[in-house]
């Protein structure tokens, strides 16, 4: 089924004990069951217990390991939303249980810098780096109280730990904003390394004065990533759009590096292995790659299609290197990057946007996935959502928005190129002749022989065949088709402001154009064949003369992102916008609410499934609300974050 995504991702609250709806489990504690992986933004590793690493995302989402990365468990959220990318992570190397986050907006021009002293049981937000967009950070290796943050506006320092900040950069500059990147020198605090989104500068005062660093770099480089050998500070690497560069000279003079090719220009991630200064590793958009002689020589370590956003090398055992990526999660190498695994298990950063179960498997759910590329389309599990495995041959990277089974058990996935069966013999999916280019499908709904399947380009296409052959009903505005639902002989078709509506099995559809409302956001069919949908301007109901009325929920006061039906407990579900909640509503009048879920984090979408029910997390994964999964029960409740 169709869920509305709220954004594109680049990529909360601790969920309590709460009262169930009547026949549903009671007190059951909501876990997280992925699919596993996704995307991943930073690793940071406590410098008192190795074994310990920390993982951030880009919805302000932290992750811990306590096993060297085998597996994860929700930390800590930073922020009040789901914007903040948490690209730097950093511990004080003298006192482990001092932690420092940067943050960032990927939806304002905003950030904060947060720090931990309890080792992340509590974070609190530096007044002197509120609402700065923090694109870097860095400690000084000689003074870890001297810290150096890279914002949009320039670049600024603290001598006493972050108590209190002092912008070292000219305010207003034209060329020293835009910070993307900050080194110190290991030795000297006061020569600093600022990498902007044209060029490099440094400073060796402090940032009383400062000059640009360009000599032997390309004219248009966007500097990523800054280090200074932490051995011979005159040894600096430098990554740009146009390529890696090294100096020996503390960057009066950079020579580019050979061995790479130009198309992997994008290196976000320079790391320099602690036990062997001659080995680095640099985390490009087309993969990891290795020098062991001090860039002399490079050669790629995994797969081309692999983009890295952070290195992390084991600083007791070199031969155990961890990768962030995007969309592959985190992967773990043992052999000194020869071979990669992925790592994920307990974490999951997936925009899931389709859930179905399988009624004639009743362990086997299907998950659909949006802006995953290759790594994503559709996962299958076999035991509840304990294990998955991808299951996309043939999808070729699309995003998948619906899913949905007909009475033969075939399944279907509408995506946004086309709709698609799976194949069983083959399990491969193949293309469903349909009219028109291959249309954007964000819906679909099957009964008996009768299939729907709405079209972004204005089309609502119906079977009565299973697939066989095709009608074509059009939106009375011309507006993209959202969502259809079928029940009981009853059809609905929403665009943003209409409704298509058939009470016979879709032989006959009369338009609804006269609802008060700017975007449709939900459809539901009850028991009765009363039609719901909602809104951003809230609930209506369709009353027996046929018109429209609209409901006094008793919801907060947001809009109402979802609406579903119940068909086990008869109850409508609803979700509003930015809530980690699920209500439920019996009433014939849908005026009275009462809340039965809190999954702890923001959610989409509540599936009902049989006796129990999931719900679609905004970024991270599927929630379960049913306490017979062991797969992350105990873990789930170890963690000492505070979120």
């Amino acid at each position: 089924m169709f869920i509305f995504s709220k954004r594109f991702l680049l990529s909360v609250v601790v969920a309590g004990a709460i009262t169930f709806c009547a026949g549903y489990a009671y007190g059951v504690q909501p876990h997280m069951i992925g699919p596993d992986g996704g995307d991943v933004r930073s690793l940071a590793y406590d410098p008192h217990n190795p074994d310990r690493i920390l993982l951030g995302t880009s919805s302000g989402q932290i992750f811990e390991s306590t096993d060297r990365g085998q597996s994860w468990m929700r930390f800590a959220h930073l922020g009040d939303g789901a914007d903040y990318v948490l690209d730097h992570m950093v511990f004080d190397p003298a006192d482990s249980r001092k932690l420092y986050v940067a943050a960032w907006s990927i939806e304002r021009e905003t950030g904060e810098l947060f720090r931990s002293r309890n080792g992340g049981k509590s974070f609190e937000s530096l007044n002197g780096m509120r609402g700065k967009s923090i694109r870097s950070f860095a400690m000084s290796a000689s003074d870890p109280k001297i810290l150096v943050a890279g914002a949009l506006d320039g670049v600024f320092r603290s001598e006493d730990g972050g108590d209190h900040w002092t912008r070292i950069s000219p305010e207003g500059h034209k060329d020293i904003k835009n910070i993307q990147s900050v080194a110190i020198d290991p030795k000297n605090p006061d020569v600093i390394y600022a990498g902007t989104w044209h060029l490099a500068w440094k400073t060796d005062d402090g940032g009383r004065a400062w000059h640009q660093i360009k000599n032997g770099v390309i004219d248009d480089s966007d500097v990523f990533s800054l280090i200074v050998d932490p051995q011979q500070p005159s040894t600096v690497y430098l990554s740009a759009c146009s390529g890696i560069y090294k100096s020996t000279s503390a960057g009066d003079l950079f020579h580019k590096v050979q061995g790479i090719p130009f198309s992997a220009r994008r290196t976000r991630v320079l790391k320099q292995d602690p036990n062997h200064e001659d080995v680095v590793y640099a985390g490009t958009t087309e993969g990891l790659w290795k020098t062991q002689d001090a860039g002399a020589t490079w050669h790629r370590a995994t797969a081309p299609n692999i983009i890295v956003n952070d290195v992390m090398i084991d600083p007791g055992d070199s031969s155990r290197v961890l990768l962030a990526t995007d969309r592959s999660g985190v992967l773990l190498s043992t052999n000194n990057a020869g071979s990669f695994m992925a790592s994920n298990e307990g974490f999951a950063h997936r925009q899931v946007r389709a859930l179905l179960d399988d009624d004639r498997n009743p362990n086997t759910l299907y998950a659909g996935m949006v802006n995953d590329k290759e790594f994503g389309g559709v996962f299958v599990s076999h035991d509840d959502g304990q294990r998955w495995s991808q299951l996309s041959n043939g999808l070729n990277g699309r995003d998948v928005f619906t899913l949905a089974q007909d009475r033969k058990g075939d399944i279907f996935a509408g995506t946004n190129a086309g709709l698609f069966r799976l194949n069983s013999a083959t399990h491969s999916w193949m293309r469903v002749n349909l009219p028109g280019m291959m249309p954007n499908i964000p819906d679909l709904a099957i009964e008996g022989d009768s299939m729907y399947v709405p079209t972004s380009s204005g089309t609502l296409l119906v079977s009565h065949n299973l697939g066989k052959t095709w009608t074509v009903q059009r939106a009375a505005k011309h507006e993209p088709f959202l969502k259809v639902r079928a029940d009981h002989g009853m059809v609905v078709a929403a665009t943003y402001t209409s409704l298509l509506v058939s009470p016979d099995n879709g032989k006959h559809f009369n338009t609804v154009q006269s609802l008060p409302v700017t975007l449709i956001t939900g459809i539901a069919i009850d028991d009765n064949s009363d039609v719901w949908i909602s809104s951003a301007q809230g609930l209506f109901h369709q009353h027996d003369r046929g018109g429209w009325e609209p409901v006094n929920a008793q919801l907060p006061k947001a809009k109402i992102v979802s609406l579903d039906y119940d068909e086990h407990s008869r109850e409508l579900l609803a979700i509003v916008d930015g809530s980690s909640e699920v209500f439920a509503s019996r009433d014939d009048d849908g005026r009275r609410w009462h809340r039965v879920e809190d999954a702890g984090l923001p959610l989409h979408r509540a599936i009902p499934m049989r006796n129990h029910m999931l719900a679609l997390s905004m970024y991270e994964g599927i929630v379960s609300f049913d306490n017979n999964n062991e797969r992350m029960t105990a873990r789930a409740e170890q963690s000492g974050g505070s979120e």
